[in-house]
């Protein structure tokens, strides 16, 4: 089947903090670099973005913003039923986890839709492996007060230790693909790191499948522990990969990575881009506010 980019329709939410963008399109993951659209021609993407768990850890058990998050995305998941999942970055917010090993809150963003069998792929963002920030308010007159370190009871979390490090972006992809069989995520060429979430996927078609039909490209757009920034390597890496396995642009491709860039300002208006999205209290599942801007 041929597959043009205007054929997909794109429904962008915002809400309570983090982004779910829906492809019409219905298929599986069937490894690492190629997906596969089912016999009716259809593939639906749901994406997370800015979820941000971990972020209250001040909190005793499992901070509410988190609940609620999980809450909403197996709200969405069940509701819309989506082939594969996009996790765009800001997964967790690493600079204010006291925890050596930041796995812990990442395996609960990806846990609903793991639990409900979907594949999925990750690129970061500019506070996925971000060291501790101490806050300014700890070297007031009252001084720095009691740190809470994480029970030793929490799994893979660094031994109930306090650690104010962070976790690499090599050691969150590596500790996401190897626990989780339906992630297709990739630790991208060696030569761009410490820009990890550099790869590609491919759509194969549901009548042939040595067809390709589209093609889709994550890029770490940095932030963290190195600039926000994506290189002239990571764009030389792109168009030569791009020429090799798409000569010409024959099939459609798209692009995944989580800073805008500031070609929207320019692209954005050209295009009259309507953009219906919900903004929210990442705390409360209750107060939002529905917006409607027409470019």
């Amino acid at each position: 089947m041929s597959l043009a980019v205007s054929s997909i329709s794109l429904l962008a939410l915002i809400l309570f903090s983090f982004t779910f963008i829906i492809f019409n399109s219905k298929g599986q993951c069937t490894h690492v670099s190629s997906l596969k659209f089912s016999p009716n021609s259809s593939f639906k993407i749901a994406l997370f973005a800015d979820l941000h768990y971990g972020e209250a850890t001040s909190t005793d058990g499992v901070p509410q913003q988190d609940k609620n998050s999980s809450k909403a995305m197996s709200t969405l998941l069940d509701r819309e039923r989506p082939d594969f999942v996009v996790f765009l970055g800001d997964i967790i917010t690493a600079n204010n986890l006291l925890i050596a090993n930041a796995s812990y809150y990442w395996e609960q963003a990806i846990s609903p839709t793991r639990k409900r069998g979907i594949p999925w792929a990750t690129v970061f963002g500019n506070h996925d492996d971000a060291s501790f920030v101490w806050p300014s308010e700890w070297f007031s007159a009252t001084g720095i007060p009691h740190v809470r370190c994480p029970p030793k009871t929490l799994p893979r979390s660094g031994e109930g230790t306090c650690s104010f490090r962070g976790t690499t972006r090599l050691e969150l992809m590596k500790g996401e693909i190897e626990r989780n069989n339906l992630s297709c995520s990739e630790s991208g060429p060696m030569d761009l790191w410490p820009s990890v979430s550099n790869y590609v996927l491919q759509m194969k078609s549901s009548e042939n499948p040595k067809s390709t039909v589209a093609f889709l490209y994550f890029l770490d757009s940095g932030g963290g522990s190195y600039p926000e920034v994506i290189s002239n390597a990571q764009a030389r890496w792109f168009q030569q990969k791009s020429q090799e396995i798409n000569p010409g642009s024959r099939v459609p491709e798209l692009v995944f990575w989580h800073i805008p860039s500031k070609a929207y300002e320019k692209v954005a208006p050209r295009f009259g881009i309507h953009k219906p999205w919900v903004l929210g209290d990442h705390s409360s599942n209750d107060d939002y506010e529905e917006h409607w801007e027409n470019k």
